[in-house]
């Protein structure tokens, strides 16, 4: 087979042909932190499953339902959890799921079940922590995403001036709620 023969050498492709088809090509889009526009929701977590309803909000939180995420930035919303003493477990998880900490003395580790927690002095410590663990470990971007999270025990919070968007988690799905 013999090579295409061109009519005019302009025509021939050049050494460099390469070099400017990639320039031409659409190139990715970071987002500054000074570009990103964040939105203030609102979550009812009456009924609602802590597990299912702690992966949305650490969704929103980090901004993957963005189609411009950036994974340096902290793109994601402000998220306000109301009613947070009434979310539900699944299963026995209410009297069996332990929560440890410990006090940093020998023999601190310490133990409480969700069900305390829930019938203590701060029941919103559960969902904030379910939250907490779903979003990157340790790291400054990770306390940045997570101190726009404000959980609230009942069903009154601070933020009407922000005009928060109510997100109905209720109605995404039958699984988001416990029945019966």
């Amino acid at each position: 087979m013999s090579p295409p023969a061109y009519s005019n050498l302009n025509d021939a492709p050049t050494p460099g042909a390469l070099f400017v088809l990639s320039e031409t090509m659409k190139q990715t889009k970071f987002l500054k932190s000074a570009d990103v526009d964040k939105k203030w929701i609102l979550i009812d977590a009456e009924d609602l499953i802590v597990g299912r309803m702690a992966t949305y909000v650490a969704m929103r939180l980090r901004g993957k339902h963005r189609p411009d995420y950036t994974p340096h930035i902290d793109c994601g919303d402000n998220v306000i959890v109301i009613n947070a003493e009434k979310v539900k477990f699944t299963g026995n998880k209410r009297t069996q799921k332990t929560y440890f900490w410990h006090t940093g003395h020998p023999g601190g580790l310490k133990e409480r079940t969700a069900d305390k927690i829930l019938d203590g002095r701060f029941p919103d410590r559960v969902v904030r922590k379910a939250v907490q663990r779903m979003l990157p470990k340790e790291s400054p971007l990770a306390r940045t995403q997570l101190s726009n999270l404000r959980v609230y025990a009942g069903a009154e919070h601070p933020h009407e001036a922000q005009n928060p968007e109510v997100i109905d988690f209720k109605a995404m799905s039958s699984k988001n709620t416990v029945k019966g």
